[in-house]
């Protein structure tokens, strides 16, 4: 099991190349501080996404350019912070043996399943939770970016940065339900209301969210900050947080009105965004800053600033817990980091 003891930030970067899991770090004013643990994992780290139904974290691995002949789907325990369970994904080129690389990840606990998006071959996949085998590949999705899931409405939303798509497919019978295209369009992240079954993804190009109803035919637009590459909506659905590459910091949203209501600097190089549904307060991943902020979007302000070492690059929380899987390549072998958050009050 990982260390409780809490050490300094400093302390915990010098033991980041160590095979134990650690404390990164913790930095609040509060009495009751978030903490984290940190911990070698693999190379080549993406994104993560976690299962309530087997309690267990899924990570995203591609390692180089194509052709990319080293690829996983890992299954983590998230208690030891350890890898449980590989999937390898299929072969595409005997000759080169390049195989169809995984990126972003969504979980469907509802059909026991895992969902990827395969970039360099402008696809999204399909994985069993239980066996982790590959049980579909859905092709013309161009560079598939990233994916979420909707298990209210039997969908998951995928985004294609390539030729500004977003697409739904059918969760129970893998087939594609909807498509809109949106010309001049760079759609990036993605989150969806299960309440309402809007999903929105962020124009990196054209600052904005591109909102999609299933049950309508054309999206409708709504302005966001400078570069928005993630995006997360507040427990209520009301709101969205954008991750602003370009400006450092994340814009708050409002879904109704249409409008920016405030942005927030977080730090250099915003890249991922998710939010904690037990208070409303979001978490923000910096790359370029090295840390991961949380903030209060009521008062507009920082609470929190958690070094997390280089190149933090996606965030995702479950319950009073945060992932945050890094491309710092600082453990051993070069293996890229996974941070463990307990979230604070």
């Amino acid at each position: 099991m990982p260390s409780t003891t809490r050490r300094t930030a400093v302390a915990a970067l010098a033991l980041a190349a160590s095979s134990v899991p650690m404390l990164a770090g913790t930095a609040s004013a509060s009495s009751h501080p978030s903490t984290v643990v940190s911990a070698p994992l693999a190379k080549g780290l993406y994104q993560s996404a976690y299962s309530e139904r087997h309690h267990v974290l899924w990570a995203t691995t591609a390692v180089g350019r194509p052709p990319v002949t080293s690829s996983a789907l890992l299954k983590v325990d998230p208690k030891t912070l350890k890898v449980q369970a590989t999937s390898t994904p299929p072969v595409t080129d005997a000759a080169t043996g390049a195989v169809e690389a995984v990126y972003g990840v969504a979980v469907d606990d509802e059909h026991d399943t895992v969902w990827t998006t395969n970039t360099r071959n402008n696809s999204v996949a399909v994985y069993s939770q239980r066996t982790g085998k590959h049980l579909a590949t859905l092709p013309n999705v161009a560079h598939a970016r990233e994916v979420v899931v909707d298990e209210r409405h039997d969908l998951a939303w995928a985004s294609g940065f390539g030729d500004g798509t977003v697409v739904a497919f059918d969760t129970r019978t893998f087939k594609e339900k909807k498509r809109v295209t949106v010309p001049g369009a760079a759609p990036a992240g993605l989150a969806v209301n299960e309440r309402t079954g809007t999903a929105y993804a962020t124009d990196l190009k054209g600052n904005r969210l591109i909102a999609v109803s299933p049950y309508a035919k054309d999206p409708s637009f709504i302005p966001a900050g400078n570069g928005p590459i993630s995006v997360a909506l507040s427990p209520d659905g009301r709101t969205a947080y954008t991750a602003d590459q370009a400006a450092g910091g994340i814009s708050v949203v409002d879904l109704r009105k249409k409008s920016v209501t405030r942005t927030i600097p977080t730090g250099a190089g915003t890249l991922s965004v998710a939010t904690d549904r037990r208070t409303g307060r979001v978490l923000v991943a910096n790359r370029t800053a090295a840390n991961v902020t949380i903030v209060d979007p009521a008062k507009a302000t920082v609470t929190e600033t958690l070094p997390t070492g280089p190149n933090p690059n996606h965030v995702t929380v479950a319950g009073t817990t945060a992932y945050v899987v890094d491309k710092s390549g600082a453990g051993p072998e070069g293996r890229d980091q996974v941070h463990r958050i307990r979230l604070g009050r």
